[in-house]
């Protein structure tokens, strides 16, 4: 699994299994956002299947689905909530990674 990082406490990558949340656990993580929205794309697991998965790991877990090209300030202001609320380090992801880096980028823009 490889994963980039956005600052100290954010992480990003795209489309993880559930097999993987022992990778973003093992790599320090302490919770994971879902911006992908469900049925993107055929046989992505869905935000429920990772969610259980992170759970039973121990870690949080939210989905906050953007829709690729459609980044809306509520998109922004829920993912600032998530951000505050969330212990991190937090594992954010999506179909490739630039949804979930945008919204960083977006809440940084707007000092959230």
């Amino acid at each position: 699994m490889e994963y980039r990082e956005i600052s100290d406490n954010y992480a990003v990558s795209g489309q993880i299994l559930p097999e993987d949340i022992a990778a973003v656990k093992a790599a320090g993580f302490k919770s994971v956002i879902c911006n992908r929205p469900d049925d993107e794309q055929p046989g992505q697991p869905s935000a429920a299947t990772l969610k259980q998965a992170a759970e039973a790991a121990g870690l949080a877990f939210r989905h906050i689905p953007v829709i690729s090209g459609q980044v809306t300030e509520q998109n922004v202001a829920d993912q600032a909530a998530a951000l505050q609320q969330l212990q991190g380090p937090v594992f954010a992801y999506c179909r490739s990674g630039a949804r979930s880096t945008n919204l960083y980028g977006l809440i940084q823009e707007m000092g959230e």
